[in-house]
């Protein structure tokens, strides 16, 4: 039996988020979850400086490289699946990175409104 299709928050079939570095809670490129992840890492984020150094202040370092968990750290620019509460936290202090709503997974919509995410909504390139 073929499994279901993951939707975006836009009800479309969920499309890649990044592979450079690879993202997600699988490291497939895409914000697909399932019951083991806890942090449901599902909203596609595009890195800012800004937001990096917010996320590192919050305890959560995305931009120094971690070689024993094979991270080469992010940049501003890098697409990446975070977890819907942290971006949810940033969203409240003013500094949410901008995200990619064809990329982030439906599941996000149990924690933050669509609303929020589209004012918020990357511009495709």
């Amino acid at each position: 039996m073929t499994p279901p299709v993951a939707l975006n928050v836009l009800g479309r079939p969920l499309q890649p988020c990044g592979l450079d570095p690879p993202t997600g809670y699988f490291r497939d490129g895409c914000c697909r979850t399932d019951a083991s992840d806890r942090g449901l890492h599902v909203v596609c984020a595009v890195m800012s400086a800004e937001f990096l150094a917010f996320s590192k202040a919050r305890g959560n370092d995305l931009s120094t490289p971690r070689p024993e968990f094979d991270f080469p750290g992010l940049r501003p620019g890098d697409r990446w699946c975070l977890c819907a509460t942290r971006w949810l936290e940033a969203w409240q202090a003013g500094m949410a990175p901008f995200v990619v709503l064809e990329a982030t997974h439906l599941n996000a919509l149990g924690v933050v409104d669509l609303e929020q995410l589209r004012l918020y909504a990357a511009t495709s390139t």
